[in-house]
């Protein structure tokens, strides 16, 4: 298997570089990444990205939050079994306050969790091949070829317009 040669092209705005990402399989390059310093749905529609899942992870977290502050306040109630003035034991209008704050706490918490998993945090690989202009001001696209066409892809990127980093 022939070496390969991994080349950054860093470019100053999102449409060039989603322009390069879906050029670049037709010139004959390998797309490895792409770095943004802002959330861009033109990169992410270039790269194939779809909507994040991490909403499910906080509806599931906010109903299970609710499910369990409800039982929680319940099974105090019942534990201590306190009648004051003839009223039930278990009223359910003033646990739904406790339903309120554990749904609102596990929506939080399941939305932490949906950004872990979905992200796959914490995410070392990479990081040898990362510039950091790409959390400043430039859009960075890591793209791959043989050994022996990195000028090819090196001229590539600058006829889209960006600066370029070849690593090894």
């Amino acid at each position: 298997m022939a070496a390969e040669v991994r080349v950054l092209g860093l470019f100053p705005d999102d449409g060039k570089a989603a322009r390069a990402i879906r050029d670049l399989a037709s010139a004959g390059f390998t797309f490895r990444r792409a770095h943004s310093p802002i959330p861009s749905a033109r990169l992410r529609e270039a790269v194939g990205g779809r909507k994040s899942p991490v909403g499910w992870f906080t509806l599931a977290g906010g109903l299970f939050g609710f499910g369990f502050g409800f039982a929680l306040a319940i099974f105090t109630a019942v534990q201590w079994n306190l009648i004051v003035s003839g009223k039930p034991v278990v009223a359910l209008i003033p646990f739904f306050v406790v339903g309120f704050e554990c749904t609102i706490l596990f929506s939080v918490i399941g939305n932490v969790v949906g950004l872990l998993v979905c992200t796959r945090l914490p995410d070392f690989r990479g990081l040898e091949t990362y510039d950091p202009r790409c959390s400043a001001d430039r859009f960075g696209v890591l793209a791959s070829c043989p050994a022996g066409r990195e000028g090819e892809l090196l001229e590539f990127f600058r006829k889209k317009g960006a600066e370029v980093r070849l690593w090894p």
